[in-house]
């Protein structure tokens, strides 16, 4: 029986048997027992599937990987300690000393500064491209040893909305997966899949958590992506690893090859797992993920509609105004909403901005985004604070642009703290 997302947010991932609990326990151990050598031993060499180190598995992460994999329409998922710990395992599980991928350059300024120069001291080069570019213009940036394309379904902090499809079909030509971060659109916005996106991660801190309790991540794996068609690109799937009794991947676990190496191989040797309780916790979350982004969604509609007509506010950016840029994208990919976070400028300098915000009563000043609290971020001198001029030019970040997470408190109350916070401006 094929069932609802809304069904999937509650239902999916763990099935108790009789006399189980009803609710996801907490396997709080970081070992299991077996009987005989034997039953350890084809755990080990991938044989058998289950559990016996949480390192590599866990019954609380699993179930709730499974969920957050039934949510996107994947084959498989795994969870991570961090969106930034997903979002490098997703590249570097194909990319490796020697190769390039190309990636939007509008993304979170950590995973840019990830992707520019610390996988850059790895000897992976990365390409950044403006989406907005020609087809003719981003064409140019594939290379030879490119292995991936990446972009974010809604830009952190600039709010774009990145042409899935478009970039799908043009990554596919040339004989490579798109990677799509979809933290703030969520499954229950946008399932980048069905667009023909290979490989969905996500920062689960954000609305999946939706509480500000757990750090997280997870990487989702289409199972559509031909490896062994592009064979030559991608040697770590496709021929032996000496590392696992020279399994080759794509032979023995087919279309779950990519995701089954990342357990495997990745996780085995960098150990960026999350804690079955924040594993437990996230799942809470995910239980009112669909009840909680249409709340989102409606009150930063409001919001956003309040900033574009305010006289001391010279720009807003979200997708959801129909005088948007990326309104009619966002029709395509996102028609039932988007997300809580939008981003605009006051009117004036840096300075300007920073006494905006200091003058907010409720509204915090966060290094977070994307949960039940309205909070407000400065991009430049915050997040994107390692980044010289030229590289926030070059993400799209400009000097006052603000982030501004809506959540699902009251609207009027959150458009009386902005107002207050602008008069006094």
């Amino acid at each position: 029986m094929k069932k609802n997302i809304n069904t999937l947010c509650v239902q999916s991932g763990w099935k108790p048997k009789n006399g189980e609990p009803r609710v996801l326990p907490i396997y709080q151990s970081t070992t299991f027992k077996y009987s005989t050598s034997e039953e350890m031993g084809k755990l080990f060499d991938l044989e058998e599937s289950g559990y016996f180190y949480t390192r590599l598995s866990n019954p609380t992460n699993d179930a709730v990987a499974s969920k957050i994999n039934d949510l996107e329409g994947g084959v498989g998922a795994i969870l991570t300690s961090s969106g930034q710990a997903a979002n490098f395992y997703s590249i570097f599980n194909i990319c490796e000393s020697g190769d390039h991928f190309i990636s939007s350059n509008n993304i979170y300024g950590g995973t840019f500064n990830l992707f520019g120069v610390t996988m850059k001291k790895l000897g992976i080069e990365c390409t950044f491209i403006n989406p907005d570019w020609s087809d003719e213009e981003i064409e140019a940036a594939f290379r030879p040893n490119t292995k991936c394309f990446f972009g974010e379904t809604i830009s952190n902090p600039s709010c774009e909305v990145f042409d899935i499809e478009r970039f799908a079909k043009m990554a596919h030509k040339h004989g490579v997966p798109l990677i799509v971060d979809n933290t703030f659109a969520t499954p229950i916005n946008c399932r980048p899949i069905e667009w023909g996106c290979d490989i969905v991660t996500h920062s689960t801190t954000k609305y999946m958590d939706g509480h500000a309790t757990s750090v997280g991540g997870a990487i989702v794996d289409s199972g559509k992506f031909d490896w062994e068609a592009h064979a030559g690109k991608f040697p770590g799937l496709c021929t032996p690893d000496t590392s696992y009794h020279g399994i080759t991947y794509t032979k023995t676990f087919g279309n779950k090859a990519y995701i089954t190496k990342i357990l495997s191989q990745l996780m085995r040797d960098f150990g960026s797992i999350p804690s079955p309780m924040n594993c437990f916790l996230l799942n809470l979350g995910l239980e009112t993920l669909h009840l909680r982004m249409p709340r989102h969604c409606e009150n930063a509609l409001k919001v956003a509609e309040w900033l574009e007509a305010n006289p001391k506010v010279s720009w807003v950016h979200y997708c959801g105004l129909k005088n948007d840029k990326y309104h009619e994208l966002a029709q395509k990919y996102l028609p039932n909403g988007s997300c809580g976070v939008m981003a605009f400028g006051v009117k004036g300098d840096r300075n300007d901005a920073i006494k905006f915000m200091d003058n907010l009563e409720f509204i915090a000043i966060v290094t977070h985004v994307a949960d039940v609290r309205t909070c407000v971020l400065h991009p430049a001198s915050h997040t994107h604070r390692q980044l010289s001029d030229e590289q926030l030019k070059a993400a799209g970040i400009s000097p006052d642009l603000i982030r501004l997470s809506v959540g699902v408190e009251n609207v009027d109350d959150i458009i009386a703290d902005l107002d207050q916070a602008m008069k006094k401006m």
